[in-house]
């Protein structure tokens, strides 16, 4: 097995932001969010983007632990985020409520210790067995590839469906968490991959499958 180096950063989120731009109450005190594909899909740079824009600019506590292989693409990529309203006292992911999967690798390896009803991402073409018949798929890949020109942003179109179908972060700490962090000259390109997966995700909201049903006999 490959090695992995791991890092870890815990961030304390002061100032609060004004009462009238708060975001909606977290559903519960403590969210956990795993993403997870392979090298090369900028699941770090995610992670770090939705670190930031929970504590920076909605205010959040917040703590992020990133894995990731030897390889530059191809090998294991993993961040976790933890949020919540209260101080983190252990940073570290143990009842994932939100899994993203841009792999069938990251699923298979990642989908072991859901919450009985977490969020399950995964990129339809590039998983063909989700961890449980609950998980919403998306085409994160083909939609950045085909319609955006530029697979590289499927990383942040999947950011956008995760802000549009859980509410766990607010859209303008989101763009500007996303702002901050792309290189100068594809702003506008990232704005546009992040309002495409919000735009996913409502079209999934509006086939009727949201919320995401109980377990059924195939999960248990």
């Amino acid at each position: 097995m490959a090695a992995t180096k791991k890092t870890g950063t815990k961030k304390k989120t002061d100032p609060k932001p004004a009462a009238s731009q708060k975001p909606a109450p977290l559903p519960s005190h403590r969210v956990e969010v795993r993403l997870a594909g392979s090298g090369g899909q900028g699941l770090i740079l995610a992670g770090l983007v939705l670190a930031e824009a929970c504590g920076l600019y909605d205010g959040r506590e917040v703590a992020m632990v990133q894995s990731y292989g030897p390889e530059a693409r191809g090998g294991a990529s993993k961040a976790e985020v933890i949020v919540s309203e209260e101080p983190i006292d252990y940073p570290l992911a143990s009842r994932v409520d939100i899994l993203l999967a841009l792999t069938q690798e990251a699923a298979d390896t990642y989908g072991w210790d859901l919450a009985p009803d977490a969020w399950i991402l995964v990129d339809e073409d590039l998983v063909g067995h989700p961890p449980t018949t609950r998980a919403v798929k998306l085409p994160f890949t083909a939609v950045a590839r085909d319609k955006l020109k530029k697979p590289m942003v499927a990383n942040v179109v999947a950011l956008g469906a995760i802000a549009e179908l859980t509410g766990l972060v607010s859209k303008r700490a989101l763009e500007k968490a996303l702002m901050a962090r792309v290189p100068k000259g594809t702003e506008q390109l990232n704005k546009k991959a992040l309002s495409t997966g919000a735009r996913l995700a409502r079209e999934y909201q509006e086939r009727g499958t949201t919320p995401p049903p109980p377990p059924s006999a195939a999960d248990l």
